[in-house]
């Protein structure tokens, strides 16, 4: 890994090397915090977790070939080199920092309420036309996941990052980590409440990506939105908007929804027009074809190349993947939930055939104004046309509840688990059914997209 000699490690950590002097200026071959993934040359990094500490490990990674380890733990002398530092993650954020500026490659940061994941997806698929990038895998977006996935670059060109936070403060300290080039911003829903209060809150703390950007840095916000509609000026930069409506810089007319198999448009973009399909379902999906244009226009790609990426890209397990079986059509968008994703999904789900079921359970985070919340989500679905809603958990009987008050015509259901749910599936369900699953992910609604495979 480029310039990650022992020394600068521990120089960059903060961190007092011990071990043997003519090692100091091995460089390492990865750094991992997964003792099970520690191979010749890595370095081991032990963090001590809510469950696990790993510092217990240090000696099976020692076996298995590590060349060093960063610890919290003065481990006086041993036979193997270690780095003693005050804490482990911040010392991993600290390296990560120093490694990714060494590889002086630009960054595209992805942030916002909803919809990061397949935003970073969609613009991967873009930039992978014209540059060889890396992309943030699986939900490796928050202050360990992000020095881990930065770990993994080696000879990109480029790094497409996801951007993930709860409170306050978090996104400036990923920002100082990821310095992105282009930042490109979903929208402000209403999630992670806890602590961020409302949607102003939720501003300010997403906008801490702004933080350490330079002069010339891109900026990618959706136009659509009302609150990042008030950002016009970053300290000098002018951001791009992007959206349905014509006013925006890059904006979408003439959708024609082709169902479960996506949607036909045609992206309007400052340089030129050009028609696309978006392969995926739902309006927010031409919105992320939309934010990757922007990305690729920023970096100098064509719209042929554009537009070959928007159409190359495909759906992840959990979050919009659609699954045919030989009884159902099912849209897995189970790995996680807030008010705005709801009704999103929900919309599309009006796309599918024969008849439309919502499978929905609790959403997380939502803070004091959690059932009605819920009962929003309710509402909102009882003017759509679907046919019937099964739920489960506490908070969604406020949803099942509104549906109802507010007139919905179809089957509502609701049970106190996704076990009790689980269990009635069977004979609630018919074939031929088109079947949305959509929950927060400590509902751990997987498993019904499992057993409906079944």
């Amino acid at each position: 890994m480029k310039n990650l000699t022992l020394a600068n490690i521990a120089a960059a950590a903060g961190g007092r090397y011990v071990g043997p002097a003519d090692k100091a200026n091995f460089e390492v071959t990865a750094i991992e915090t997964d003792s099970r993934k520690v191979g010749e040359g890595a370095m081991f990094v032990a963090i001590k977790g809510e469950r696990v500490d790993g510092h217990k490990f240090i000696d099976q990674v020692v076996a298995a070939g590590a060349a060093c380890v960063l610890s919290e733990i003065d481990l006086g002398e041993q036979p193997y080199a270690y780095i003693l530092v005050e804490s482990t993650l911040q010392a991993v954020k600290d390296i990560a920092e120093f490694y990714l500026k060494g590889l002086d490659i630009p960054v595209v940061g992805i942030a916002g309420s909803v919809g990061k994941t397949s935003t970073k997806e969609m613009t991967h698929s873009v930039l992978r036309q014209g540059f060889n990038a890396l992309k943030t895998e699986g939900n490796f977006n928050n202050e360990l996941g992000l020095p881990i996935t930065i770990f993994r670059l080696r000879d990109e060109q480029m790094a497409v990052l996801e951007m993930g936070i709860s409170d306050f403060g978090e996104m400036h300290r990923l920002a100082k980590v990821a310095r992105p080039d282009t930042v490109i911003m979903t929208n402000i829903g209403c999630c992670h409440l806890e602590n961020l209060i409302d949607r102003d809150g939720i501003l300010k703390a997403k906008t801490e990506i702004f933080d350490f950007l330079e002069d010339d840095a891109h900026i990618i916000l959706n136009g659509d939105d009302d609150k990042l509609a008030t950002v016009t000026d970053v300290r000098g930069i002018k951001p791009v908007y992007f959206g349905l409506d014509p006013k925006n810089d890059f904006w979408a007319s003439d959708l024609k929804s082709l169902g479960l198999k996506g949607t036909a448009c045609t992206i309007h973009t400052p340089v030129g027009d050009f028609d696309a399909t978006v392969g995926m379902p739902g309006k927010h999906m031409v919105y992320n074809a939309l934010a990757g244009a922007a990305a690729g226009i920023a970096y100098g790609l064509t719209l042929e190349q554009i537009k070959a990426g928007i159409e190359s890209n495909g759906s992840l397990s959990g979050r919009f993947n659609i699954i045919d079986t030989p009884r159902y059509t099912i849209i897995d968008d189970c790995y996680n939930a807030n008010p705005v994703s709801m009704k999103a999904s929900r919309e599309v789900l009006q796309d599918g055939a024969n008849r439309r079921v919502a499978i929905l359970g609790d959403m997380g985070e939502l803070g004091t104004d959690e059932r009605a919340l819920h009962a929003g989500v309710g509402t909102f679905a009882a003017g759509l046309d679907i046919d019937a809603i099964y739920c489960a958990g506490d908070l969604s009987q406020a949803l099942a509840q509104a549906a109802v008050d507010g007139g919905f015509k179809g089957e509502v259901k609701h049970f106190d688990t996704r076990d009790q749910l689980m269990e009635a599936l069977p004979g609630l369900l018919r074939d031929g059914d088109t079947i949305l699953v959509k929950a927060s992910h400590f509902m751990q609604f997987p498993a019904i997209v499992t057993l409906l495979q079944q």
